[in-house]
């Protein structure tokens, strides 16, 4: 299956620097402070896919305030805008292998309901998918390029079936000469989750979630339509399928089987013979191989930072990738050809640029340059990786931006930062939300408190069944740590997170009602209750595997209903920001509307942030920049006291 994953300037800056008055240098530098505006205009980007000829990179920017589809060529130059939604976000996954026009995903409103679109090459956009109740998603064109491959649950809500849809097909559809029926290679009976797919056609792996630690994995013929169990079901492993040879021999997978981190297998199809591929000490987040098996690529999730490998298959030899200094390289795509990569570069102070490399030349060329030009880098924060002992002994390690504008001798306020999930993890990347604060005066302290991915599964599964225990003592002893900090102001410590994180806020202010001054709730769970028993209906193969970890909303609920902050707002003190997209599927709008209303019953302070137009998550520029400066002005207000100032224009 085919996827679409100066030396001279130096010595004038020294002359320079040696020759100007002191009180200058003083001046320049000072950190300039900048609005939430300037900061999103820093261009967010994603995705990569190479056009047939392989002369442009197409991807998706947020430049117009919405998501839509780009391309660019590959020797640098003005990029294009392909698609022109102005309510809806577009993400690009593809061109079509032979011809350009384009494949893309969209929902309505943030429901998560993504269809499959594809843009004409006379510029109509036509739905693939168009039942409105039914989620698809892209699983890869196939290897003789002539249909794709997607995954839906039309039939049945809680269960993915998997379609062939040919390029024929399409082309019908686009020309309204007839309805057109889509092959159905795999009818899911709700266990399974579909994963990569033999280039012969012959199988397909699957997945089956019995908890996070449990994870099965079956190989589907999809000739006999035969399932066969790939592991004996009994181990608390967890396997992630990740390709096929090229072959068809062999399938390649990630396991953490007899080892506290995930690593790379082969499983020999005929014989059923297990050999160990690659292994690292952190987590191995994905592997793929390029188009014809040149090249094999894989994830490393190191300590927080994406540490990308890339080997030639023939010599075994690690490919040298492009050196970027205190940067990161992700989301690696080779093009069919094998000759160019696409990759990003980012880092905590530097948003996703897009790249591309030559295997052949060696060299590399930005095709994007997506900062704010107002926004100068080095006024702009590195992320640090710290670690502090929590309650029980257990190591957590977590991220801290210290403020460059706070003087010396002069202590920080400080916000915690929780990642969702459960599960997350925070990470060293580009955040303007983060960047946003930090440049405003705040310290930021993202914990990955216990049940986070990335350090092992001992650490990843310690929180299960206890969330909001000890991975909130864990966030707890994450404040101790910063009142620790010369720099900090023990006085003036908040905390904020969303989905996961949001509950976290909300569980510190009820149930550690003293420890933090300020709460900020970004669409986070109130009623465990009410949210396990409305996740999306998509969600049905994981339903069990959660309800191990959270609890059972039937057989758990005195536990569910005694870690829910709801039940207990009237513990709530401090004051609480709350922002909620109003098509959220996964944590409802109710839980955000019921904690208002119980925490406004204290008396306490609460300011309550509504989109109509967002989902679990928050994707349009000028909702971004609306939360973003109401929740500056309420840590300005409750965490800082100042006074209230009016909106910026």
């Amino acid at each position: 299956m085919r996827t679409t994953q100066l030396s001279c300037l130096l010595l004038l800056l020294l002359v320079y620097a040696c020759d100007r008055p002191a009180d200058m240098a003083e001046e320049e530098n000072e950190i300039e402070t900048y609005t939430i505006e300037q900061f999103m205009n820093t261009e967010q980007i994603g995705g990569s896919a190479f056009s047939p000829d392989e002369s442009k990179v197409m991807y998706s920017s947020k430049k117009t305030g919405i998501y839509n589809a780009y391309e660019i060529p590959v020797n640098g130059g003005e990029a294009t805008q392909l698609t022109d939604s102005d309510s809806e976000s577009v993400f690009a996954y593809s061109y079509f292998p032979e011809d350009e026009r384009i494949l893309f995903s969209s929902d309505k409103g943030g429901n998560e309901i993504n269809h499959l679109f594809v843009k004409n090459l006379n510029g109509e956009i036509t739905d693939l998918t168009p039942d409105s109740t039914a989620k698809a998603q892209f699983m890869g064109w196939a290897s003789d390029n002539q249909s794709l491959y997607y995954a839906s649950n039309s039939r049945n809500p809680q269960a993915f079936d998997v379609y062939e849809l040919s390029i024929d097909q399409i082309d019908d559809v686009e020309n309204s000469v007839a309805a057109y029926q889509p092959k159905m290679l795999f009818e899911n009976d709700g266990r399974f989750y579909p994963g990569p797919i033999s280039e012969d056609r012959k199988y397909m792996a699957l997945t089956e979630s019995i908890t996070r630690q449990k994870v099965n994995m079956y190989l589907q013929n999809l000739e006999t339509g035969e399932t066969t169990m790939l592991n004996d079901g009994e181990d608390e492993v967890a396997y992630s399928p990740q390709y096929f040879s090229k072959d068809g021999s062999k399938l390649f997978f990630l396991s953490d089987k007899d080892s506290e981190f995930t690593y790379l297998s082969s499983y020999d199809l005929g014989s059923g013979e297990i050999t160990k591929v690659e292994e690292a000490p952190w987590d191995i987040m994905y592997a793929y191989l390029s188009e014809n098996g040149k090249y094999r690529v894989v994830g490393i999730n190191n300590d927080a930072r994406t540490e990308i490998k890339v080997y030639d298959e023939t010599s075994g030899e690690q490919v040298s990738l492009p050196e970027m200094p205190d940067a990161e390289i992700t989301s690696v795509n080779i093009s069919d050809s094998e000759k160019l990569m696409a990759f990003y570069v980012n880092s905590s102070t530097s948003p996703n640029n897009l790249y591309v490399y030559n295997f052949e030349t060696g060299e590399y060329t930005q095709l994007t340059d997506t900062m704010n030009p107002e926004i100068d880098e080095a006024d702009l924060v590195e992320g640090e990786v710290v670690r502090y002992t929590s309650f029980d002994g257990m190591e957590i390690p977590a991220i801290l931006y210290k403020p460059k504008v706070i003087a010396e001798g002069e202590k920080a306020p400080a916000m915690l930062w929780i990642h969702g999930g459960p599960g997350g993890q925070s990470r060293l990347g580009y955040s303007a939300l983060i960047q946003y604060l930090v440049n405003h005066g705040y310290a930021i302290f993202a914990v990955n408190n216990r049940g986070s991915s990335g350090y092992g599964k001992t650490f990843f599964s310690a929180d299960d069944q206890r969330h909001g225990q000890d991975d909130l003592q864990d966030v707890v002893e994450g404040k101790a740590y910063l009142t620790s900090l010369d720099m900090i102001d023990s006085t003036k410590i908040g905390i904020m997170g969303g989905s996961y994180g949001g509950y976290m806020t909300l569980a510190a202010l009820a149930f550690e009602p003293e420890v933090f001054d300020v709460g900020v709730d970004i669409f986070g769970v109130s009623n465990w209750l009410r949210t396990l028993k409305s996740i999306p209906p998509w969600w049905g193969a994981a339903r069990e595997s959660l309800y191990n970890e959270m609890g059972n909303p039937e057989t758990d609920s005195a536990m569910l209903y005694n870690k829910s902050p709801l039940f207990f707002a009237d513990q709530i003190t401090k004051p609480l920001l709350v922002l909620q997209g109003a098509n959220d599927p996964r944590v409802l709008k109710v839980e955000s509307d019921e904690i208002v209303e119980k925490v406004e019953a204290n008396d306490v302070p609460v300011e309550y942030v509504i989109f109509e137009d967002e989902g679990h998550g928050f994707l349009k520029k000028d909702n971004q920049i609306e939360g973003y400066q109401a929740i500056l002005e309420f840590l300005n207000q409750y965490l800082k006291e100042e006074e209230p100032v009016e909106a910026s224009l």
